[in-house]
């Protein structure tokens, strides 16, 4: 749990402050919205081609934690560098390796639920660690902030504030992954083989054609490939969009940092009301209202007002949605190949955020209105609820 409280606040400042200070180096008059959207493509394109098979061989025996040390180390040393680039381009490339290593080590990270916890469990410690996630990526943000606009007061400019943050992000991310590197141990694994590149592609098309035969699993990765598409293009275009429409970005800023305070008792309270109800009832619940956000954005939001109350919103249903996500496919997965199932489940994630920011882009570059691309998404929140609702009930 203590590692969503790390790398959220990479997430934090990746969705608040990082595109305003890419905007601050683009080129005046480009669309920021394009130019982010498509490098977000970008680093969740390699991450979507690297993970099944990086997976498979995380799940060999003591290969988890040594994966996961490698990219959450690599990220923390690629956001840290983010304040050396002086132009747009070289600071869009640094980005997408961070983020591209940032979202490796939560797939490691993810699957190691089935080692950390009992399956009754999955839904509760996911949800306390995406809540607490949440509000512990406050801590850094708010000292971010702090630096960034009030540093001018005491000779800071923005520019070494910005700098600055990334070090505080950095060194953040990296401290709390300290107890789950001493602490948490792969319990669940595959044993080593002699032919191990045959053997990684050979349970790789097992793993496949496992997905295909079982019904309920195949119907999840479908919904969740449609839905969780939408959720991580507001989650990172957020900022873009309100700063194609004018919005302050401090206002812009501030409303995000909400967000992370409303989702913190949301997620928590999420996870019990799974216990209570079921957790695909409660993701239905989500899908619904993230397509009532995605409606508002489109036809609403044009103020600064408006983005408050759309963060409120997404605060409330952001954590439980990626939370419960989480822990039903761990549900639903064999645990001595969680790792590859989680690989696999990152595809349908990364190549849906590709779908996504591309439409995003697309569609606001070819009518020049943010909010027909905005618009584009929210048919993809109607499939994954129908996906839902055809998967059968657990025996």
């Amino acid at each position: 749990m203590l590692y969503d409280v790390g790398n959220s606040a990479f997430v934090m400042l990746s969705t608040a402050l990082i595109p305003v200070y890419f905007a601050s180096l683009a080129e005046p008059g480009s669309s920021v919205v394009v130019a982010w959207g498509y490098a977000e493509t970008a680093a969740a394109l390699i991450l979507a081609l690297l993970m099944p098979v990086l997976g498979s061989l995380a799940d060999l025996k003591g290969n988890k934690k040594k994966f996961f040390v490698g990219f959450m180390g690599t990220g923390a040393v690629a956001c840290a560098a983010l304040g050396i680039p002086a132009e747009a381009l070289p600071f869009l490339v640094v980005y997408v390796v961070s983020s591209i290593m940032l979202n490796g080590s939560m797939v490691f990270y993810d699957a190691f639920l089935v080692d950390a916890a009992a399956e009754d469990r999955y839904d509760e410690v996911s949800s306390q660690g995406y809540a607490w996630g949440y509000v512990g990526s406050c801590i850094p943000f708010i000292a971010c902030l702090a630096v960034v606009l009030g540093g001018p007061s005491v000779g800071i400019d923005a520019a070494t504030g910005m700098k600055a943050a990334f070090l505080i992000t950095a060194a953040w991310w990296v401290a709390f992954s300290v107890p789950l590197i001493r602490d948490v141990h792969q319990t669940h694994y595959k044993e080593r083989k002699r032919h191990l590149l045959r053997e990684t592609f050979c349970g790789l098309w097992a793993t496949m054609k496992g997905i295909a035969r079982d019904k309920r699993l195949r119907l999840f990765m479908l919904a969740y490939f449609f839905y969780i598409d939408g959720v991580h293009t507001i989650i990172r275009m957020s900022t873009s969009y309100g700063t194609d429409l004018g919005i302050d970005s401090t206002q812009l800023v501030l409303a995000l940092l909400l967000t992370q305070f409303v989702a913190f008792p949301s997620a928590i309270a999420y996870g019990r009301l799974a216990t209570r109800f079921g957790a695909r009832r409660m993701l239905m619940t989500a899908v619904f209202a993230y397509f009532c956000i995605t409606l508002f954005a489109a036809f609403f939001l044009r103020e600064a007002l408006q983005f408050w109350i759309l963060a409120v919103c997404v605060g409330l249903f952001q954590g439980g949605i990626q939370a419960l996500s989480r822990s039903e496919f761990g549900k639903l997965v064999p645990k001595d190949r969680a790792n590859e199932h989680f690989g696999f489940f990152d595809v349908f994630g990364k190549y849906a955020a590709v779908m996504g920011t591309l439409l995003v882009s697309v569609f606001t570059q070819l009518t020049g209105n943010a909010s027909v691309g905005v618009l584009s998404i929210s048919a993809l929140f109607v499939v994954g609820f129908v996906l839902l609702a055809r998967m059968p009930k657990e025996e």
